[in-house]
């Protein structure tokens, strides 16, 4: 018997590293990077209806319209592979911060694939779950994979899953500032003399300690993002202050993130931001808990 409702946590991801390739003929960029889960979250949760149709409501952060939201469009293909048997009602608790590269709505759509599949009693295949992921975002695929730890190329649909690094406390500040994706690669062509770029060579043995991961990290995004916006550039500079492992700007921004040694240098870290730049959030990888 199918269940009635589905309660998941959609999880927030970093990019520990972020390379912008170059542009196909389909006008969208390549990327390599690697991905990593925290436990920031969203909530949603999927009811089953009797109307065919899917709905959605949204609390906490404004995730903008509902016809464009992303978990409201990835529960549809299911109901509509599944012969629209039944709708959806979807109640999403925004938690992520939105435009900050942090996945919020990717991980949201996700969960929504696996929510309103779990209603039909998984009547979608595997294989056709990961094509909606695919074509809803890059990111989708990730997080539609249940990996802690991705390397991701292409569109970000092609990913390798690596063992989980060690757990660790991290700290995003997230500036007053929004990032538009498709802004942030139109900044990045513009500032590249040519549109190629190829793909970087990396050891993926190497990826099992923080203290390597740091040393090949970099985001393509940066150069870009801190000549249009400074006051994200200070931020990233006051939390490269605080003394982190590994600093990073996520995804095409605005988050900026702190990977720290212990929950000490964590918390010495927070006090040293304060609100100055923005909020902050305590969060961690590999399980460890939220502390907002």
């Amino acid at each position: 018997m199918a269940e009635e409702t589905v309660r998941l946590e959609a999880r927030a991801k970093v990019n520990l590293f972020l390379r912008v390739l170059s542009r196909g003929a389909d006008g969208y960029h390549g990327i390599e990077t690697l991905f990593c889960l925290v436990d920031l979250a969203d909530g949603l949760a999927a009811t089953r209806t009797e109307t065919g149709t899917v709905t959605i409501e949204v609390s906490g952060a404004d995730a903008g319209p509902a016809a464009q939201n992303l978990a409201a469009r990835a529960a549809e293909r299911v109901v509509v592979a599944t012969g629209r048997r039944f709708g959806v009602h979807l109640a999403l608790e925004k938690r992520i911060p939105v435009q900050a590269g942090l996945g919020g709505g990717s991980s949201d759509a996700a969960a929504a694939l696996i929510a309103v599949n779990r209603l039909a009693n998984d009547a979608v295949p595997r294989h056709e779950l990961l094509q909606f992921a695919a074509h809803l975002g890059s990111d989708v695929p990730f997080f539609l994979s249940g990996a802690q730890l991705a390397l991701a190329w292409n569109r970000g649909e092609r990913m390798i899953r690596l063992p989980p690094l060690p757990a660790a406390p991290m700290l995003l500040l997230i500036p007053p500032i929004g990032i538009p994706t498709p802004e942030a690669f139109q900044w990045i062509d513009a500032t590249r003399p040519t549109n190629q770029r190829g793909a970087i060579a990396l050891d993926l043995d190497s990826i099992r300690t923080w203290g390597n991961v740091a040393r090949m990290s970099g985001n393509d995004f940066e150069a870009a993002v801190f000549g249009k916006q400074p006051a994200i550039h200070a931020a990233f500079e006051a939390m490269v202050a605080t003394r982190p492992v590994l600093c990073r700007m996520s995804g095409s921004g605005s988050a900026v993130v702190g990977v720290y040694r212990s929950s000490r240098d964590r918390a010495d870290a927070r006090d040293m931001l304060g609100r100055k730049h923005g909020r902050v959030i305590e969060t961690g990888t590999a399980g460890l808990n939220v502390e907002d």
